[in-house]
């Protein structure tokens, strides 16, 4: 009599295939997370509300916490990709034939970025959250922008006395954009790089290039509101 066939191989079968099935919907619902987290921190700051960011995913606050059990490890993953990002942009600048408008484009790349996503600021520049190794990475970064200074210089193209901590100066001035909404601030921070970037140059032509158009902005556009508490980042 022959044997009969066995069916554990399919319900072996059926389990891997249903594992598989939740592992990639753990995946999928993890994506969304973490694009939620980066559209609210963009808009928000990274000490916006966690609920904030479970209801643009679509979860709930619980599931939100099982997944990131901390604001820190949120914000870390959130970031991380644009870690990546920005890297590529300094090979990018690197890679330039012309180290000038390498820099240019770099620095216009980072000013749009910081008037346009209020995570950035506080991730890239106040250093938050401590899991993330920003001494390492604001070492590199420092050390790369010195290199295209430099390049810069060698070449004639920017004034002997520029600095590489004239960088630092000019993000700062363009970070006082990041209040108004984007449809000014990105004008301005471009038309307000094109002015200061001039004025770094070691022959500026007589006739420089057309300046990006001037936002709509006026003397009111100065007043900042003052938050109702401290901005101190919450778990």
């Amino acid at each position: 009599m022959p044997d009969q066939p066995s069916h554990k191989p399919a319900e072996h079968t059926t389990k891997v295939s249903a594992q598989d099935a939740l592992r990639a919907d753990a995946r999928r619902n993890r994506a969304r997370v973490l694009e939620a987290a980066r559209e609210v921190f963009a808009a928000q700051g990274v000490d916006a509300p966690m609920s904030a960011v479970a209801r643009r995913a679509g979860v709930g606050v619980a599931t939100l916490y099982r997944r990131f059990p901390t604001r820190s490890a949120l914000v870390t993953a959130a970031f991380e990709d644009q870690l990546t990002v920005c890297a590529a942009a300094f090979d990018e600048a690197l890679a330039d034939p012309d180290p000038g408008h390498g820099l240019y484009t770099l620095l216009r790349k980072v000013c749009t970025t910081l008037v346009t996503d209020r995570g950035f600021e506080t991730v890239f520049m106040a250093g938050f959250p401590a899991s993330l190794d920003y001494d390492r990475e604001r070492a590199c970064a420092e050390e790369r922008l010195s290199h295209l200074v430099q390049g810069a210089r060698d070449s004639g193209q920017l004034r002997e006395d520029f600095s590489p901590a004239d960088i630092p100066l000019l993000l700062l001035a363009v970070s006082g954009l990041a209040s108004q909404p984007p449809e000014t601030a990105v004008p301005a921070a471009h038309r307000l790089l094109t002015y200061l970037f001039q004025s770094f140059q070691a022959d500026p032509p007589p006739r420089p290039a057309p300046l990006p158009p001037a936002p709509a902005l006026d003397l009111s556009g100065l007043h900042r509101p003052v938050p109702a508490q401290t901005s101190t980042v919450r778990p």
